[in-house]
C-alpha cells in the first residue's frame, strides 16, 4: 500500500439481515483494499455484527463507509489509525 494507505476498522450492525448479499457486493467492491473481517451473527438480538479491517486512502474508506451506511437497516462506523 502506498504512503497515504491508513488502516482503518469499518465496524457495521445489521438490523436488517436481508442486506447481506448488499453488503457483500459492497465489500466485494472494495476487496483491493480490504485486509480481513469478522462476522458475528447475534441471533438472540436477531442483528448482525461485521468488522472490516481496510488499509486504503482515506477516501476510499469513507467512500466504502458511507455506501454501507446508505443501506436501510445498517448502521455504520469508523475508526482510523493515528498514523
Amino acid at each position: 500500500m502506498d504512503a497515504e494507505s491508513r488502516i482503518a476498522i469499518v465496524s457495521m450492525i445489521v438490523e436488517d439481515t436481508e442486506m447481506s448479499a448488499e453488503i457483500n457486493r459492497i465489500l466485494h467492491e472494495y476487496r483491493d483494499w480490504l485486509v480481513g473481517r469478522m462476522g458475528i451473527p447475534y441471533k438472540q438480538q436477531n442483528v448482525a455484527v461485521i468488522c472490516v479491517v481496510v488499509d486504503a486512502p482515506a477516501n476510499v474508506t469513507s467512500s466504502l463507509s458511507g455506501k454501507l451506511g446508505m443501506l436501510p437497516g445498517i448502521s455504520v462506523k469508523t475508526v482510523y489509525s493515528k498514523k
